[in-house]
């Protein structure tokens, strides 16, 4: 990897990263030498790559470099710096599998949840709005009449058969509400859903590098890296390929891929170096060195086999509260205006009942008054009376 690097002073560098960089800093501190870093052209195939350090511009090569006869001609290599294999890639579906409650998939568990207490909510709305008004719900219990409104709103949300119908233009409203809410959720349901199935009756169009071989993938299909060691592999067994550190790229990069299949054409990656080159025996057992003191697969670990992508396994396509929180959002509104036209049909019966209120609340306080101002009376007549039976006594 290459990124800019700015220090306290201000100034930009360029700083190399990676598999490679490492283990050519391991080796300048075992042989004691020291090395300038230039980056491979992107327009340079690794055939030309290779074909640089037998011509002498550059003298070493440590990077994702297979290693093959028709190079052996032209430079040399060092030991193995990394057993590789080719792979077959394709984009990855979901695999097939026995659910007993996929059809709740869609939703995710806070969107059912919001969608019971919604048909709750909406529930106790009609029970307030059309208890008075309503036929069907009076001569009932009020548990049953909750119930019944409920049930009513549990029928439009779902398309079931309702068991009476509003009576009042607030009771009309929120049913409307109910109309639009149910609409958008069936439809929505709907569709994730068939999605859902969808993708799991989904195959890998091959199932690996055999497929490809017998035709059963187009060949304009399949991609390849031009002018590599994968070409040369390519055209002697079929006509297109892939080559590179795969598992990498999968873990890190490109996490919509898998691999299918088993690896093939095993190889091996090494340091290119120019033909009888005086450093090579030494470079041979430095490399040897790292790899028995497990160095090497240290490095493998952290560059190539660490994990930066999610499991695919817990991806999920359910709707989330997110993705219709505008359509509750709608829903409450509704709530709301309907609520309000209820109360201005029968601000009327309101306000007598709130006049009731206040009249029975003065009566009780008039009626508390009066007991006391008796019982005051009573008092001061007992008081008057036993005066009397002293002074008469006392005659």
């Amino acid at each position: 990897m290459v990124q800019n690097v700015t220090d306290d002073n201000g100034q930009s560098t360029i700083q190399y990263t990676g598999y490679a960089i490492d283990l050519l800093q391991l080796l300048m501190d075992q042989l004691g030498f020291k090395a300038t870093l230039l980056l491979k052209p992107s327009d340079q195939t690794y055939n030309e790559f290779v074909r640089a350090v037998s011509e002498g511009v550059y003298d070493i090569i440590i990077g994702a470099i297979t290693v093959t006869s028709p190079r052996r001609e032209i430079v040399g290599f060092s030991s193995a710096i990394y057993d590789n294999s080719l792979r077959t890639i394709v984009r990855q579906v979901n695999g097939p599998g026995i659910d007993l409650f996929a059809f709740l998939k869609p939703f995710s568990r806070g969107l059912w949840i919001l969608v019971l207490g919604t048909c709750i909510y909406a529930g106790i709305l009609i029970f307030l709005i059309e208890r008075r008004k309503n036929e069907d719900l009076q001569n009932r219990s009020i548990p049953s009449q909750l119930i019944m409104s409920i049930w009513y709103c549990f029928g439009n949300m779902f398309g079931y058969g309702i068991e009476f119908n509003t009576r009042t233009a607030g009771g009309r409203l929120l049913t409307a509400g109910l109309y639009i809410l149910s609409l958008i959720l069936v439809a929505s349901y709907t569709a994730n859903l068939a999605s859902d199935l969808t993708i799991a009756r989904s195959q890998f169009v091959i199932s690996g590098i055999n497929d490809v071989k017998n035709g059963k993938v187009p060949i304009n299909r399949v991609g390849i890296l031009a002018d590599s060691a994968i070409e040369n592999y390519i055209k002697a067994v079929m006509p297109a390929g892939n080559e590179g550190l795969v598992e990498n790229a999968l873990n890190t990069i490109y996490c919509n891929l898998t691999e299918v299949g088993v690896s093939f054409a095993e190889s091996s990656y090494a340091i290119v170096t120019p033909k009888e080159w005086l450093y090579t025996p030494d470079l041979d057992v430095s490399i040897l060195s790292l790899r028995e003191s497990g160095k090497i697969d240290d490095l493998k670990q952290k560059w190539l086999q660490a994990r930066t992508c999610p499991d695919s396994t817990l991806t999920s396509t359910s709707l989330d509260i997110k993705a219709l929180s505008g359509l509750f959002a709608i829903f409450v509104v509704i709530t709301a205006l309907s609520l309000l036209l209820f109360l201005w049909t029968e601000r009327r019966n309101i306000k007598k009942y709130l006049l009731q209120f206040i009249y029975k609340k003065d009566s009780l306080a008039e009626g508390r008054h009066s007991t006391t101002r008796n019982s005051n009376r009573n008092y001061e007549h007992e008081q008057n009376l036993e005066t009397i039976s002293v002074v008469i006594h006392n005659f």
